[in-house]
């Protein structure tokens, strides 16, 4: 890996590496619609809507979540292959686990 690519990666895998991001992801992939409204991620997380609009925010400038506005509310679903694509990044980390 070139030390630009493990620069790029460190940097997207720091936007996962927020425990309210990790719960924003699951709760929109759980969502039987596949997206959620900023609205009604709050209420779940126990955050303030600007506090979730920022979590956000770090996971669709991170490639993670895609961002459509309806009216004065937000709708956040995840990008297909997204987090597959970090797995393709780090071929071998088993090795290094149980190395």
């Amino acid at each position: 890996m070139s030390p630009q690519r493990a620069a790029d990666l460190a940097r997207t895998l720091k936007a996962l590496a927020d425990p309210a991001r990790l719960r924003l992801l699951s709760l929109i992939a759980a969502s039987p619609t596949g997206e959620a409204c900023i609205c009604d991620l709050t209420g779940p997380l126990e955050l303030t809507q600007p506090t979730v609009s920022h979590h956000c925010k770090v996971l669709v400038d991170a490639g993670f979540l895609r961002r459509d506005k309806r009216g004065v509310w937000a709708h956040y679903s995840l990008v297909p292959g997204a987090m597959q694509a970090v797995g393709a990044d780090l071929p071998g980390v088993g090795k290094l686990v149980t190395a």
